[in-house]
C-alpha cells in the first residue's frame, strides 16, 4: 500500500462498445486467417497423399440448349400485343 496510486477514472460507455466491436474484428480475422491457412495446408497434403476430392463426382456439361420453336412463340406473341395496342391508339 505504500506505492498504490488511487485513480477515480470514468469508462463512457461509447468506449465498451467499441472495445467490444475491436475484439469480434480480432476474432473474424483470426478465423478468417485459419481457415485460408488450413485450406492450404489441406490442399498440400492431398496432394502429397494423392487424394483427388472429386474422384466420385459427377460433372455436368456446360453446354445450353434453345428451343427455337419457344422463342418463336414468344416472338410472335410481343409482335401480336404491339399491333393491338398500335390498332386501340
Amino acid at each position: 500500500m505504500i506505492n498504490s496510486i488511487t485513480s477515480f477514472g470514468y469508462i463512457d460507455p461509447s468506449v465498451m462498445t467499441y472495445a467490444i466491436q475491436a475484439g469480434a474484428g480480432i476474432v473474424i480475422a483470426l478465423g478468417a486467417f485459419l481457415g485460408l491457412h488450413f485450406r492450404k495446408a489441406k490442399k498440400k497434403v492431398s496432394k502429397k497423399l494423392n487424394i483427388d476430392e472429386n474422384k466420385n463426382k459427377e460433372v455436368e456439361s456446360d453446354d445450353i440448349e434453345i428451343d427455337d420453336k419457344k422463342s418463336e412463340k414468344k416472338s410472335e406473341k410481343k409482335s401480336e400485343k404491339k399491333s393491338e395496342k398500335k390498332a386501340k391508339k
